[in-house]
């Protein structure tokens, strides 16, 4: 594809993450919206109708062969975001697959691999970390000195926990779909971690989890996690996150220097940044800061264009679009490492894991 081509986008899956992503594409002028797929044509048909698209597929080959389709985004349940993404990958089209990109490290590196060698773009859609917001995270770090602690947390009640208490099988906790509350809402705190500290030399989690309503005694995915809390280790650095679907993390995040420290709210997409120097005051008994400034920061109302436009420009062969495009790569991978760790550590398996 040339630059300044607008990139024709095809959907799988049609939740309400998928509407959203429609909107942030209708404001962006660099794509448009090609059509859904959907296993029953008329929810396709009615979906693709409903954004302004023109097609409408119940075959993926079909949306794979389609020659007006340049990428596909892809907001299926977690379990079957590898395998779409690897048919599309091999037809040649682009991928932006929602966050989590797959249902573990292994599954993801197999989609990375293969774009590699089509010659395509796989990104993962993970919107806080394409923000402004966390930009100026990446950009105020270094005015904090050595970092040695840092503290990020997600937590909010789901209202679907009453209908899983009342034995109610749900697709957001099923281990067969790779579901929990680590790959819906506790991936926003180690994407970020990953991101910005890279990976680290230790792993050490614990998880409140459940049983599965309905999942046989004696199986391997009988267990799902409803929140937790898991500490990075980096030998100069220590980094503590938390989250849930059962309880309301209004909590600042905070990045702790030697020099500095970083508090800001809401790690989905960061905002009202304070930057708290040190200032040496002797012997006190309690923390005692010094020096305190803002930084101003505006994240746009659908924050999810900001990962629309950097996929975009990588598709249309900007160079530095696609430099970072490996970078986001590389944070994936990584994030789905830990995780991996984390669910092993507390019994949560998927299918996935049991695959050659």
């Amino acid at each position: 594809m040339t630059q300044g081509h607008k990139v024709r986008i095809a959907t799988i899956g049609t939740s309400g993450i998928a509407r959203r992503f429609l909107d942030a594409l209708a404001g962006y002028e660099g794509a448009t919206y090609a059509g859904a797929y959907s296993r029953d044509l008329g929810r396709a048909r009615a979906f693709s109708s409903e954004h302004g698209g023109t097609l409408a597929f119940d075959s993926l080959d079909d949306l794979c062969s389609s020659p007006e389709v340049d990428a596909v985004y892809i907001s299926s349940p977690n379990a079957v975001h590898a395998s779409q993404a690897l048919a599309c990958v091999h037809a040649g089209k682009h991928v932006l697959v929602e966050k989590a990109f797959a249902s573990n490290a292994r599954e993801a590196k197999r989609v990375f691999d293969a774009a590699a060698e089509q010659g395509v773009v796989a990104m993962e859609a993970m919107r806080s970390i394409h923000t402004p917001g966390f930009r100026a995270v990446v950009e105020t770090l270094p005015q904090l000195g050595e970092v040695r602690l840092a503290q990020m947390g997600f937590a909010k009640v789901t209202s679907r926990i009453s209908r899983l208490r009342a034995g109610e099988r749900l697709n957001v906790f099923d281990p067969r779909l790779a579901g929990g509350s680590l790959m819906d809402i506790g991936i926003y705190c180690v994407e970020p971690a990953m991101a910005l500290f890279e990976r680290p030399s230790t792993v050490s989690a614990s998880l409140v989890t459940t049983q599965v309503p309905g999942e046989p005694a004696g199986s391997p995915y009988r267990t799902v996690d409803l929140a937790g809390a898991i500490l990075l280790g980096y030998g100069d650095k220590a980094v503590t996150l938390s989250f849930g679907k059962v309880s309301d993390d209004l909590a600042p995040c905070q990045l702790e220097g030697e020099k500095a420290t970083l508090i800001y709210q809401d790690i989905t997409k960061p905002h009202d940044f304070r930057v708290v120097e040190h200032v040496d005051r002797g012997m006190t008994w309690g923390t005692v800061g010094g020096n305190e400034r803002t930084v101003a920061v505006e994240n746009p109302e659908n924050d999810m264009v900001c990962e629309l436009a950097d996929f975009c420009e990588a598709v249309n062969g900007d160079a530095v679009a696609i430099e970072h495009a490996g970078m986001w790569a590389d944070v994936t991978l990584a994030s789905l490492e830990v995780m991996d760790k984390v669910r092993a550590q507390a019994g949560v398996r998927f299918p996935a894991d049991d695959e050659a």
